[in-house]
Order: structure tokens, then sequence, then C-alpha cells
């Protein structure tokens, strides 16, 4: 790790050089890449000066323990620059973790109704919610892509847009069955009803191209919108259905009044769809050598429970429960994300050292 470390300041140092040069912007390709890469570089490289620095207050310290005078001094620096070593030593090795390519993307973010009916569908607005607090709290957009309102005002099934740095890494551990315990406001009785919805979050593809969708692996069909939009919204054969052939995901998107904007909108998450099913092939060939406890993404799998009555929130991959259920459903979710990705990180570093 030693060399790589050494190689990656070599690196840095040449970088300084090359962006003071006096050509640096002659070619401002190659400089934003060279910019991005020194951006990336500097962090670690002063992390690892730091431990570098640690291990030669070692050295020096050591060095004195022959003098009686300095001995339980010396002795004292030893202890607090191991210390600082072994947790710089950590730090270290989670930065040079290989990063998911993703984790930078905006994301799509899709919450269905599952078993409960009418309170099931409501919960899914709740979690719509408590997504869009929490990228609120972080200064993302959101954008309506699709919906489908049940009776009471939740949703049967919705899709947004969420377009901010960092989206798919904070939120990427969310896929998964999410269950609710709690009185619907439709019981009589007070009877506490568990309901389910499943979440499912994608990496937005840079370009629908990326993902190589065939027009002719396409059938495109176009129809009358319905729901909220005013009169003209409800006039015309705006909304538009795609179904790709190979592999049979169907999108449909309505939310604009325009049939181009609707059919532009449904092919991003036809191509974001399309890519997390390789993605989840991809992270299901790399279980069966290693278990995953949080890649793996299975929507069926139940990842959650909200328990309203006790207020709390167990999340059963990390087997972290809190009492702040008000909180969490307001949109402070970084206990819980912060949780989840220390876990994959530890998971990581586990299999790296095997």
């Amino acid at each position: 790790m030693l060399a790589k470390l050494d190689q990656l300041a070599n690196r840095l140092h040449e970088l300084d050089e090359l962006l003071m040069s006096q050509d640096a912007t002659s070619n401002m390709d190659n400089y934003r890449k060279m910019t991005r890469e020194h951006a990336e570089l500097q962090p670690l490289v002063a992390v690892y000066r730091q431990y570098q620095q640690a291990q030669s207050d070692i050295e020096e310290a050591q060095a004195m323990l022959a003098d009686p005078d300095m001995k339980d001094f010396a002795q004292e620096e030893i202890e607090a620059a191991r210390t600082r070593t072994g947790e710089l030593d950590l730090e270290l090795q989670k930065m040079l973790l290989p990063k998911d390519a993703n984790d930078e993307r905006n994301i799509f973010l899709e919450i269905r109704a599952g078993t409960g009916g009418d309170e099931s569908a409501l919960f899914a607005g709740d979690l719509l919610r408590m997504y869009t607090r929490y990228a609120e709290r972080n200064r993302w957009q959101v954008e309506m892509v699709s919906e489908s309102a049940s009776d009471l005002g939740g949703f049967r099934e919705v899709i947004v847009r969420v377009i901010g740095k960092g989206a798919y890494s904070k939120l990427k551990f969310e896929s998964g069955g999410h269950r609710v315990q709690r009185v619907p406001a439709t019981e009589t009785q007070g009877r506490i009803h568990t309901s389910a919805c499943t979440v499912a979050v994608m990496p937005e593809a840079d370009e629908v191209e990326d993902v190589n969708i065939n027009p002719a692996d396409l059938r495109i069909d176009t129809f009358r919108a319905s729901g909220a939009g005013g009169q003209h919204i409800n006039k015309t054969d705006s909304a538009v259905r795609l179904t790709h052939l190979p592999t049979g995901i169907v999108v449909e998107c309505q939310d604009d009044r325009s049939q181009h904007k609707n059919k532009a909108q449904a092919l991003k998450v036809l191509a974001a769809r399309i890519k997390d099913v390789q993605l989840r092939e991809q992270q299901s060939k790399e279980a069966a050598t290693r278990k995953s406890l949080i890649g793996s993404g299975d929507r069926s799998e139940r990842i959650r429970t909200y328990n309203f009555p006790q207020g709390r929130v167990t999340d059963h991959r990390i087997n972290l429960t809190l009492y702040k259920l008000d909180f969490i459903m307001d949109g402070d979710l970084t206990e819980l994300t912060n949780a989840l990705s220390a876990e994959h990180q530890a998971e990581l570093l586990a299999a790296l050292a095997d």
C-alpha cells in the first residue's frame, strides 16, 4: 500500500507542476482532466502526509527513550503516535477502495405500493415525502417523472428524478422492501396493520445511447393522459408508453403536455432501468463468490421496518434500530445512510484482506 501511496504522491507533485506551467490551458479538455485528477488525489495525499508525520514522530520519540529524563514523555508520544498511525492507516485503506463509477450520478427513484392496499399506497406517499425532504437537506432537485395516484391521496406507483452531486452514493442502499406497521387512517378498530412498498434507486445513464437501446426493440404507444393537468392534458394523446421487447420493461410518462418531452423522459427512465438490471446482474455474480450484505439491491428483500406505535425504524441488513421515526420520516436519513456506507466499506475492506 505504501508503494502505491508514494506513486500517488509523486503524481500529485507532477500535476502541480503541469497545472502551473504556461501552456497548461492550451488544451482545455486535458486541463479539466488534470484538475479533476488533482482534486481526487489531494485529500488522499494529505492524509498520507499525516501518516508519514506520525511515523516520523514515533522514530523521534524512540530516539529519546535512552534519556531517563525524557523516557516517560517519549513513551506517551509513541503511544499517541501509534494510535494516530492506526487511525490514519484505516482511513487510507478506505480512501484507496475502488470507487463506484455511478456514485456521483443523478438517480431515478421508483416507489411502488405492495401488499396492504390503500394503506400501502399512503405509505408510498410518505416514503416519497421522506426522500424529497432528504433531497432538500442536500440541496438536490426533485423532478416528477410519472405518478399513479391512489384514491386516498397516496401512490400506487411514483417515479422521480433526483438531481444532485452524490445522489446515488447516498441513496443506493435504499433499494428493497420497506415495511410499515401502524394503525391506518381507515382503521376503525385501532388495529395495527402491516403494509409494504418496494423502492428502486437507479443511477441515471449519461446518455440513452450508453445503454445501446435499439429502436427496433421498442414498441411505442401514445394515449390520453389521466389525472391532474387541466383540460389540455386530457384532450391530447401526449402520454407515452415504451415497451422494451427484449426485457419486457415497460415505462410510461405523462407528466408533460408535450408528447416529445414525455418520450424523451421515458427513454431516460428506460435506460436507467436497463442499466439497473445490468448492475444487479453484476452484483449477483460478485455475491456468488462472497455474500453481499448491502449491495445486492434485491427488490424482494425486506430491508427496513418502520414501526409507528413504537416510534422506531429498524434496518435489518445491519441490525440498526433508531428510535427517531418522526425525524427519519421528515428526511433525516443521515445516520442511516452513513451506517450503511460504513458497513459496506467494512465489507470491502474485509474482502480485500481475504
